[in-house]
């Protein structure tokens, strides 16, 4: 009874899921979706909350501390009433209240380097996240225009089906008037099961493509989506010197980069600040009496306040702080190599990325008016068989052309569209 019951409910979620309209995604809802299910995006984005909160604690260290101390000591006295004069010597007497609000303030370089350390380090975080989601924005723009590509292919593909079985037919008509052999009927049926075995591997990469982007953006992936943004329309590509100056101000890898050399030039700063000594400043008010109370019983007044200043010089330390000094500078050189590297990687990288959007716009123009051309020769081709003076050859050849020129149209198209994306990568904004 409960697995027909079971079986019953979900006839009627696939009934209720299937009635349901199909979610329009644009690609920006595609992306803001991706954002909140991609692992790496918010292993990045967990990254800069905790280095921020890391900048906080540095910035609060470097501010006097507050706290309300409350302690009771007990100590052996010598005899009776407790007021008597105490064994233990460490305490003041044999019942002591201390309450008090304290505040304390350490001054040294230590401190402040750290903060400016920490501060380099949450901008590097920050830089790292902005990486991870251009990123993000490059894989959503792959899957979501791999979906257009899929779907151009196998609407062409159903196309060329359409036209070899019209093809098909027609020559079927001319065996029947004895106008053509036998073979050209046989060709004609090869052609259309070729076709056909076209048209369904297209569906099954059509509905592969669907399903990998819906693993971005639905918690089902079989939900079914429509998408918005055109595959028609090609944003302009701006100049190189637009690309260049963009990319330079706004790369998220170079500012990493530098940030993480400027962090590692404050932590050489912080570990030569151990030299030297730290002064720690302390004022307290309150209670430290026999007797937790404001006034004693001979009537004096408990509260009272003590302040203290200490200056710690360091003398020896084993050359521990040599060593952290020299782990520093190392760590130093590393991080200037790095940002070297990622200065050169960042010309070479600008230089590909927009060369290739440029070439595949012009490659794109190319392939429009292939295809314009491609469909005009079938045209022409199989009015010229349907009178009687083409071979079916040249009209097999036209249709492979034309099936050709728009799969190679689609493929074109999701090439622009993810060079664009490498661009953002690069630059920060996608080109409209």
């Amino acid at each position: 009874m409960s697995g027909a019951l079971g079986g019953l409910l979900c006839t009627l979620c696939a009934a209720q899921q299937a009635a349901a309209p199909p979610v329009a995604i644009s690609l920006e809802e595609a992306i803001k979706r991706a954002q909140s299910a991609n692992t790496a995006f918010a292993a990045a984005n967990a990254n800069t909350t905790i280095a921020q909160s890391q900048h906080t604690i540095a910035r609060s260290l470097l501010l006097p501390n507050v706290v309300y101390h409350n302690q009771f000591l007990y100590t052996q006295g010598t005899g009776q009433p407790a007021t008597a004069p105490i064994k233990f010597i460490a305490n003041n007497a044999v019942h002591e209240y201390v309450s008090q609000g304290s505040v304390t303030e350490t001054i040294g370089g230590i401190g402040i380097a750290e903060y400016k350390l920490s501060a380099a380090a949450a901008a590097a975080a920050h830089a790292r996240f902005e990486v991870a989601r251009r990123g993000l924005v490059v894989t959503v723009v792959a899957n979501y225009y791999g979906v257009f590509d899929a779907d151009a292919k196998l609407a062409a593909a159903q196309r060329a089906l359409d036209e070899a079985n019209h093809f098909s037919t027609i020559t079927a008509k001319r065996e029947a008037n004895d106008e053509v052999a036998h073979a050209d009927s046989v060709r004609s049926d090869l052609q259309v099961q070729q076709r056909q075995r076209e048209f369904n591997d297209a569906k099954v990469v059509a509905d592969r493509a669907r399903l990998d982007l819906g693993v971005m953006l639905f918690s089902d992936p079989s939900t079914p989506y429509t998408l918005t943004t055109s595959f028609d329309e090609f944003p302009a590509l701006p100049s190189r010197s637009e690309v260049e100056a963009a990319a330079m101000a706004n790369n998220p890898e170079l500012k990493a980069a530098m940030e993480s050399l400027r962090a590692s030039q404050h932590a050489v700063t912080a570990s030569k600040f151990a030299y030297f000594p730290d002064l720690v400043l302390n004022y307290s008010y309150g209670i430290d009496a026999p007797q937790f109370a404001v006034k004693a019983p001979d009537g004096t007044r408990n509260l009272g306040y003590s302040a203290s200043a200490t200056l710690d010089i360091p003398v020896w330390d084993w050359f521990a702080t040599r060593s952290r000094v020299h782990q520093s500078v190392a760590l130093r050189e590393q991080a200037n190599t790095e940002l070297t590297v990622t200065q050169r990687q960042l010309i070479a990288s600008l230089k590909e990325a927009y060369q290739e959007a440029q070439v595949s716009l012009d490659q794109l123009r190319l392939l429009d008016k292939s295809v314009q051309s491609a469909t005009e020769s079938l045209r022409l081709t199989t009015l010229r068989y349907s009178s009687g003076e083409g071979s079916i050859l040249e009209v097999v050849d036209s249709q492979n052309t034309l099936v050709l020129a728009e799969t190679s149209r689609a493929d074109g198209a999701a090439r622009y569209f993810n060079a664009l994306a490498n661009l953002q990568t690069l630059t920060g904004s996608m080109p409209r």
